[in-house]
């Protein structure tokens, strides 16, 4: 059968918009933001760990750009195997189309 997954799809987006996986980060994501909310100490120590991980992952980036170009090929066809496995995942598995309360 034709694979679902598109050139310009990626697997990460796709496993993100799983109803299952995007039900629990947006639970985390509340959690999350409440303890903040709630711990003004806690929001102070989020606040600095959030600095530093937009820095980090700025850095990192800047730093893989031409590795990544070089490898982009590669990159592809990985993509492309992954999105195929979870056209697999997803026909064997329907209840990863339910949110996690279901």
């Amino acid at each position: 059968p034709m694979s679902i997954c598109h050139v310009q799809e990626n697997v990460l987006q796709r496993v993100l918009q799983l109803p299952v996986v995007s039900s629990t980060c947006e639970s985390l994501q509340r959690t999350y933001s409440s303890t903040k909310e709630a711990h003004p100490l806690m929001a102070s120590v989020c606040e600095v760990y959030e600095r530093g991980v937009q820095g980090a992952g700025a850095l990192a980036m800047w730093g893989m750009e031409p590795v990544v170009r070089r490898l982009e090929p590669q990159f592809a066809m990985a993509n492309n195997l992954a999105c195929r496995g979870l056209d697999h995942l997803e026909e064997k598995i329907p209840a990863l189309q339910y949110p996690v309360d279901k």
